[in-house]
């Protein structure tokens, strides 16, 4: 088995095994052999099932070739003592303060068993009503949400990170204008997507200009009238803004609900690919297509018996996943295992189409788009059917809109989820995404720079003689061949890149792919910087028109303010555009400065802290120590990364809890000393320092610091070009956001 450097890294940070010291104790194939077993273990549930050993050598192999790969909650846990294996869940919220915290509740526990969740707010009275049954006033839907996203803020997943959530309400909700509105600052509702759910009726009464009407959800009465092009509009704005909120046609999922008799879909995961009834739960795999392709002579074609024999495996292997995992909530258990519904999707979409010389944003692409997701949907639904005869249907299938005469074990059969952490890991392009850019610069740990590029261009520049590390540093800068006269055309024509591609064919591409999916195409419509209102109306029509059931759109630099908040220290002076590279670069020292020297007796003898600020803040610590000796060198270092960070706007009390509390052998020996450690007497002296004057009010507490929105991943990843963890530039695609230098995702 042959991974790159990157996917080992990704795979030792979030998914291997560690001991309670945070050590790796698992490789990469005993990986694979844990997720494999574990599926496979399903087969003793049944009289009939296949050989669980010979089953789980099936699941690793196609696994071990990067031809499939589940979710990633499959792949952390499945084995494992925790054994939650799905990715996402919806659950509902009826207008009652019951159900309103047991929502909350629920949402907490999933996130600490690493899943995300999705809501939807449109049961809820709206902003200012009468609650009967304390004669008070309702507060509305936005109020709730603000109080979903602090339960969501303190609970981490895991221990390492924050549920990701989506929160929908109906375009006929009278509160929709402030729901549009609720994340124009970056600052609230942080841990959220929020899409609006549009009717039929809705845009075809925005289309003609005329007005709709708005239901209270508690009465079912008409309270008011707004003009559907208007509110079009103001979405409209809203996401050209900043990205949010996205879309998504509520009668369209509907119409695709297998148990209507259930109730309504109203409300999706937080990516937006898999809508879902309450407690239900999206459990999801990718083929890697750039494994389904052979040679036919010079040229790439896809393998379908191949694509055949994976989608077999592959739907086998999700199936069992429902049987293995272990729910966080008995309602999902059961409402899960009710409908058996999975979504198989596909990755390495764009790098396939370059390997086989297509360009992306051609009528041959979308041509065979269709015809491929068309093959995996069908030889997916047949096996489901052969499963079906072994084991049963879903329970709810006589009263889904299934053809009677073919039994089925799964409601639903296919997704197209975003797959940015599992693409990184197979070494391909994300679901049904174009390419981001074909050249990045990877910084190393030294300092050092290495250029990533993507194998598929490298080899046909290499073939032609055009390779060089200028060129690629080039590409690199620019994010795309598109004007680069010295590569030929015809490799400039197929080797396009996400802005190179116009929304319009974003948009036909998605809806090339949900034509034959069962629930939905997570895509990322990525407009230029320069793209107008006007451009993402017409995207949203578009969509419409074409059968799509959700959009998202990013506009490039809609949030570089943002980032350039993030990357000042001082907040009257402004950082060119042209300089900011996704690192955090330390303020210049002040020429004059202030200072105080403090003594502090530690264990080694006494040590001298001197600690300079400016209007600013603190900006330098240095030490020395005295006669006795100590450990200079150590309380140097230490002094020194304080300083850099205090100038990179680090929040001060992040600094000094990070310090504080550090013994050392010497003070250990000694009982009754003020410090424990060198660390602790540098950290109580800063901490002093920065108490004080901020006591007098030299200093603004509230002035924004890095850290303070570091700390707050959802902030950022709606916001920011670049990734919270190791800063290198993000992807926006399929809903998500990814950095493919770490792996880090909004969801993952």
């Amino acid at each position: 088995m042959g991974i790159s450097k990157n996917a080992q890294v990704v795979l030792e940070r979030r998914y291997l095994i560690k001991d309670k010291d945070g050590n790796t104790i698992e490789t990469v194939d005993e990986m694979f052999h844990r997720v494999a077993d574990a599926i496979a273990s399903s087969e003793k549930m049944y009289e009939n099932g296949e050989d669980a050993g010979k089953l789980a050598e099936v699941f690793y192999d196609m696994m071990t070739k990067l031809e499939f790969l589940p979710n990633s909650p499959t792949l952390m846990n499945a084995g494992k003592d925790l054994g939650q294996l799905s990715a996402c869940f919806v659950l509902p919220v009826d207008d009652s303060m019951e159900s309103i915290f047991e929502a909350i509740k629920q949402a907490a526990l999933i996130h600490k068993s690493g899943g995300g969740t999705g809501f939807s707010f449109s049961r809820l009275r709206c902003e200012g009503s009468v609650v009967n049954s304390t004669g008070g006033v309702a507060s509305g839907p936005i109020s709730f949400m603000k109080v979903f996203n602090v339960a969501t803020e303190a609970v981490k997943q895991g221990g390492s990170r924050r549920g990701a959530n989506m929160g929908i309400l109906r375009i006929d909700h009278p509160d929709i204008l402030k729901f549009i509105d609720c994340k124009s600052n970056n600052k609230e509702i942080t841990n959220f997507n929020i899409s609006v759910g549009l009717t039929e009726a809705f845009m075809k009464a925005a289309e003609k200009g005329d007005d709709y009407d708005l239901v209270d959800p508690h009465t079912k009465v008409t309270v008011g009238k707004l003009n559907a092009a208007k509110v079009f509009d103001k979405i409209v704005e809203a996401a050209w803004r900043n990205g949010e909120p996205g879309i998504i046609f509520l009668d369209r999922l509907n119409r695709d609900n297998i148990v209507p008799s259930q109730g309504e879909i109203e409300s999706t995961n937080p990516c937006g690919e898999q809508p879902l009834l309450p407690y239900e739960s999206c459990n999801l795999g990718s083929i890697n297509l750039t494994k389904m392709l052979k040679k036919n002579g010079k040229s790439w074609e896809f393998d379908w018996k191949k694509v055949e024999k994976t989608v077999k495996n592959a739907v086998h292997f999700l199936d069992n996943v429902i049987d293995v995992n272990k729910y966080p909530i008995e309602e999902i258990d059961f409402t899960t295992k009710q409908t058996r519904k999975i979504g198989l999707g596909v990755m390495g979409w764009a790098d396939s189409l370059l390997m086989m010389k297509i360009p992306y944003n051609s009528t041959e692409a979308i041509e065979l788009g269709e015809r491929l997701m068309k093959f995996i949907n069908e030889v997916g639904r047949e096996k489901s059917q052969e499963i079906a005869v072994k084991r049963g249907t879903f329970p709810l299938f006589e009263e889904s809109i299934l053809p009677k005469d073919k039994p089925q074990r799964n409601g639903t059969i296919t997704t197209i989820a975003p797959t940015g952490t599992l693409s990184i890991i197979a070494e391909c392009s994300s679901g049904v995404e174009p390419i981001f850019g074909y050249v990045f610069v990877r910084n190393i740990m030294d300092g050092t720079e290495m250029l990533e590029v993507n194998s598929v261009l490298k080899e046909e520049l290499e073939r032609r003689g055009l390779y060089s590390e200028a060129l690629m540093k080039r590409i690199a800068k620019e994010g795309s061949i598109a004007h680069i006269e010295e590569i030929p055309e015809d490799i400039r024509r197929v080797f396009v890149s996400s802005h190179d591609i116009s929304p319009e064919d974003h948009i036909r591409m998605q809806a090339a792919f949900q034509k034959y999916t069962d629930n939905a195409v997570s895509k990322t419509v990525n407009f230029s910087h320069a793209a107008t209102e006007e451009d993402v109306a017409e995207v949203y029509k578009l969509a419409f028109r074409l059968g799509c059931k959700g959009v998202t759109i990013y506009r490039d630099g809609s949030r570089d303010e943002q980032v350039l908040n993030i990357g000042k220290v001082n907040k009257d002076e402004e950082i060119p555009a042209e300089e900011l590279t996704g690192r955090i670069v330390p303020r210049g020292r002040p020429d004059v400065v202030s200072g105080v020297t403090e003594r502090v007796q530690i264990g080694c003898g006494k040590l001298y802290i001197t600690a300079n600020y400016d209007d600013k803040g603190i900006c330098e610590i240095f030490t020395n120590t005295g006669k006795a000796g100590g450990c200079p060198s150590q309380s140097e270092a230490t002094s020194r990364l304080a300083s850099i960070a205090l100038r990179s706007g680090i929040d001060v009390k992040t600094i000094v809890s990070q310090l504080k509390g550090i013994r050392c052998p010497s003070t250990v020996r000694q009982p009754g000393l003020k410090c424990t450690s060198c660390p602790d007497a540098i950290a109580r002296t800063i901490e002093k320092i920065y108490n004080k004057h901020i006591e007098l009010g030299y200093w603004d507490p509230d002035a924004i610091s890095v850290s303070s929105l570091m700390e707050d991943d959802h902030v950022l990843t709606h916001m920011i070009k670049f990734c919270p963890e190791c800063g290198e530039a993000v992807e926006h695609e399929g809903g998500c956001v990814i950095c493919r230098q770490c792996g880090y995702s909004k969801c993952n």
